[in-house]
């Protein structure tokens, strides 16, 4: 990545890679951050069909090194393609979304081995193409992967529902304090306890799919053309924040901590019996920090507390947990997942820094420029690895 772009220009390049990685698939998403020496392997093109009938044709008198193919669907109904290890059954490329007629450019490194590409066109069975075998070695090959199934992410869904459980009380906890603090007009104590909960609230961030409506009644943010104040549809913590940061009376507050409070208890009783969808997971693993990048770092939603960085500390909080379950899949599929750990470890220690001993965040508008840049810098970085995650995640159809 750049380190060298401002801040602002950073945090638009991540997106576009972002962007990409979820566009090309698992092995292009690593493909992207291995090193790459176009000058020390050999470099062919190809153009070949990636249509029913005629899936992998023109792939002829392959040598190792970088191949770049020009992929066009001769079907007629939208198809995903990709490049497979015929023994390990591992994926070297994958091409979502090709319409018919439609053609596009992608390039991957190859070493040794036999590979055939796989064309799935929509409603028909998989087409294979003929086997192409490379002798030679690569240098930076792209790494196959072994596609992930939706029963390999089935326990993880499980182990991370789990754990959500065992938060919900805390957080039930949480909310009835801040609402005992309103209710006895103890403002300063109810700010640190909204806090509190709001933090607790946003570790939980892989599993808002699953709590539909309720995390729009419990985090929803106001409507374009009202502030959160003064927006009458608006409930959950950003319309408490935004009536106890400006200092409202407490018989102002006291209706919507007590709805807040009525929400996340229906919450913790609705998700006793609901499910997080496995496919979530692992692209929550990445939206979670995606999300604050937009949100957070852009004071979006700011309604009053200025407490932006204790929420990114709780979003990555969020991002550890939601990682746990992943390891086993991660484990023999990433390689980057060590790196991916220690990247979390000092965005974490680079946010953390602007919180006092006594445990007082900074606003965002305080930091300085060399202090912004070293975050989004950080931030930018952990995005960046945490990508492929969702990549590899994506369960890719088999039949």
């Amino acid at each position: 990545m750049p380190n060298s772009l401002p801040g602002g220009e950073r945090i638009a390049y991540v997106w576009r890679v972002a962007a990409v990685l979820a566009t090309v698939g698992l092995a292009a998403a690593l493909g992207a951050l291995a090193p790459h020496d176009a000058d020390h392997h050999a470099s062919a093109a190809y153009a070949v069909s990636a249509g029913a009938d005629d899936c992998g044709e023109g792939w002829s008198t392959p040598i190792a090194g970088r191949q770049t193919f020009t992929l066009k669907n001769t079907g007629v109904a939208g198809t995903e393609v990709y490049l497979q290890g015929v023994a390990s059954g591992a994926v070297y490329l994958d091409v979502e979304s090709l319409g018919a007629g439609a053609a596009r450019n992608e390039s991957v490194t190859l070493g040794r081995g036999t590979f055939r590409f796989v064309c799935l066109a929509a409603d028909t069975d998989p087409s294979y193409g003929p086997r192409v075998t490379i002798a030679g070695a690569a240098q930076h090959a792209t790494p196959g992967i072994r596609p992930v199934t939706r029963n390999d992410l089935i326990p993880a869904a499980k182990a991370y529902g789990s754990w959500i459980r065992s938060r919900l009380p805390v957080l039930v906890s949480d909310v009835a304090r801040l609402n005992s603090d309103v209710a006895s007009g103890r403002l300063g104590a109810a700010k640190r306890d909204w806090l509190a909960a709001h933090a607790e609230y946003e570790t939980l961030g892989a599993a808002y799919g699953a709590f539909g409506s309720l995390d729009t009644a419990i985090n929803g943010m106001p409507s374009s053309e009202r502030s959160a104040a003064h927006d009458t549809r608006l409930t959950g913590f950003h319309k408490v924040e935004a009536l106890l940061f400006d200092g409202a009376l407490p018989v102002v507050i006291t209706a919507p901590t007590r709805r807040l409070l009525a929400d996340v208890t229906r919450l913790k009783t609705a998700f006793a019996d609901a499910r997080v969808d496995p496919l979530d997971v692992g692209r929550r693993a990445h939206e979670i920090l995606e999300n604050a990048l937009q949100f957070e770092l852009t004071g979006e939603t700011d309604a009053g507390s200025h407490s932006s960085l204790a929420t990114l500390d709780a979003n990555l909080i969020g991002t550890v947990h939601a990682l746990q379950p992943l390891r086993a899949i991660l484990f023999s599929r990433y390689p980057a997942l060590a790196a991916t750990d220690a990247a979390i470890g000092r965005t974490r220690a680079v946010v953390r820094s602007f919180r006092s001993a006594s445990g007082v965040w900074r606003p965002l508008g305080s930091l300085s420029r060399t202090e912004r840049e070293q975050l989004d810098a950080a931030v930018d970085g952990t995005l960046e690895l945490l990508a492929p995650i969702a990549a590899i995640c994506d369960v890719r159809r088999q039949a």
